[in-house]
């Protein structure tokens, strides 16, 4: 009887330990996650970069940013960002066809939100043409 009181105690005990623990893990805090370049002349590629801060405890892996289409290039921080450290992740625009555009970029990594979007917008407008006159 005495073992099995034992035996009892020691599993509630780390029942109670195990429940108490707070899950750590890595976290984005972007300081944007839309960015609009507004009117932009055509064939005229356009960066804007993300930047983030690591609130979490454990370092943040970006494991890949796919963007939407193939008119966005991404390049991103690829080491291991510490707690309280920061990276950047940019998106380049190639601006090809005159319209309006909403893009997406899909960040996945390993934090508590492990799939994020980020969304740049604006408008191509044709580029001004130069003509001389004689």
């Amino acid at each position: 009887m005495k073992k099995l009181i034992i035996f009892c105690a020691v599993i509630l005990g780390f029942t109670a330990m195990t429940a108490m623990q707070v899950e750590s893990t890595a976290e984005f805090k972007f300081e944007k996650e839309t960015h609009d370049f507004g009117k932009i002349p055509q064939n005229k590629p356009v960066t804007v970069d993300f930047k983030f801060t690591n609130i979490g405890d454990e370092p943040l892996i970006i494991s890949a940013v796919e963007p939407q289409c193939g008119c966005t290039v991404a390049k991103f921080t690829s080491t291991p960002i510490k707690k309280g450290g920061e990276g950047v992740i940019t998106l380049t625009y190639n601006a090809a066809t005159v319209s309006t555009f909403t893009k997406l970029a899909t960040v996945k990594s390993n934090a508590r939100t492990p799939v994020k979007y980020l969304y740049i917008k604006g408008e191509v407008v044709a580029a001004a043409t130069s003509s001389s006159s004689k």
